[in-house]
């Protein structure tokens, strides 16, 4: 598989919207339809052809690297703790070394996420705008105000951005799923005090930043009930598909995080 494309999940979140469930269990990891949250974003990378993969971790990081010691990630995905939260532009900073030089496929792992993925690395490869540095994947959302909404030009171009503010212009929001060329890595090496990609980087290349608009799922796992609606998303005909069968697995499918999300009961995991 290519290497000029590389991976950064971002997978070190507390999870405080999801409260109790995550109190002893990460949200990276939340069930959904029997399979782990993160699970289906490091299949979509391994379907890309991306044999290098990071995931950072924080939030009890240990269990998620117990995930990640499975024997079907292994030589191509590699956890990195964080002691202390960077921030996303952080994180892309301390992991510059492993990520420079390569176009790179930047995930903030709490969404879920169904689309043609194929037809996104596809647009930032050979469709976007030749002086873009980046690729953002946009949906529409019911909930403006607690997003990250866009303004674009004729050509899909972002000409204006507003993060979670009272009233935005628009329900056309940045799905947090972005294809990063190097200058944009370089760019935030250069800037030390850079940590936040909202509010410190993606100001700093409006018209430069090109969107792919996802007309399938995208949900925000930020609450049970989003958590819930995603359930209903994957049939079980793709879940069986899918599903490894590994040690991991089997001892994830008999634990209580599944019932608990079902019947609310407030967990200690």
């Amino acid at each position: 598989m290519p290497d000029s494309i590389k991976a950064l999940l971002l997978a070190a979140g507390f999870g405080a919207r999801l409260r109790p469930l995550t109190d002893g269990w990460p949200k990276c990891l939340m069930p959904i339809n029997g399979r782990p949250l993160l699970e289906y974003w490091l299949d979509t990378a391994r379907q890309l052809g991306i044999a290098n993969v990071l995931v950072n971790t924080h939030y009890l990081a240990d269990k998620v690297h117990f995930f990640l010691r499975r024997p079907r990630f292994k030589q191509w995905v590699r956890g990195v703790y964080e002691p202390e939260l960077k921030g996303t532009a952080g994180a892309l900073r301390a992991n510059a070394e492993a990520l420079r030089y390569a176009t790179v496929f930047l995930v903030h792992a709490d969404n879920f996420c169904i689309c043609d993925f194929d037809a996104l690395l596809k647009y930032h490869q050979s469709s976007r705008p030749k002086h873009c540095l980046m690729t953002m994947m946009t949906f529409y959302t019911r909930n403006p105000s607690t997003c990250g909404i866009v303004e674009l030009d004729a050509d899909g171009v972002v000409i204006g951005f507003h993060e979670k503010v009272r009233n935005p212009p628009g329900n056309l929001a940045n799905g947090a799923v972005y294809l990063l060329e190097p200058e944009v890595i370089d760019w935030i090496c250069d800037r030390s005090w850079v940590s936040d990609f909202s509010n410190d980087v993606i100001p700093n290349f409006i018209g430069r930043i090109a969107t792919w608009h996802n007309d399938g799922t995208h949900i925000d796992i930020g609450s049970i009930e989003a958590l819930r609606e995603a359930q209903a998303a994957v049939s079980q005909k793709a879940r069986a598909a899918n599903e490894p069968n590994d040690d991991w697995s089997l001892e994830f499918a008999s634990h209580p995080i599944h019932t608990r999300i079902q019947y609310g009961i407030p967990p200690r995991v």
